[in-house]
């Protein structure tokens, strides 16, 4: 399970939920789960993730991560970046062929928190067609 620390949990729910279309489970209202292919998506509050972890809630900038969503096809990869930002994500990298030889872009959702929607023609990280 993925879980990210969001500012505001009802924003976050709602551009991932209304936004991006993510199927959401049941849960508590101090936290929220979307189902993904093969894994979950869980949203959490940021200060309250930070304390659990026993770190500091601050931080700016790059943080090391990214999230990947492969795709099938590279008009896929151009729906899903502008699904993003029509939801009120930030486009960081558009779409464009890549030095590996694919097709991705990056934006950042409402916290900031990166994800590169990719078409690798040589290498599919999804189920079995």
């Amino acid at each position: 399970m993925i879980t990210l620390g969001v500012h505001d949990l009802a924003a976050s729910i709602r551009f991932y939920e209304q936004g991006m279309g993510l199927p959401r489970m049941e849960s508590p209202p101090s936290v929220a789960f979307f189902t993904l292919d093969g894994t979950w998506l869980g949203l959490y509050g940021r200060d309250a993730l930070a304390e659990d972890a026993g770190v500091a809630s601050t931080g700016t900038g790059f943080r090391g991560v990214t999230i990947a969503h492969n795709v099938a096809s590279e008009p896929e990869v151009d729906a899903i970046l502008a699904q993003a930002t029509q939801a009120g994500a930030t486009l960081v990298k558009p779409a464009q062929k890549v030095f590996w030889g694919g097709y991705s872009g990056y934006f950042a959702d409402p916290d900031g928190h990166l994800w590169e929607i990719a078409h690798n023609p040589l290498f599919w990280v999804g189920p079995a067609d």
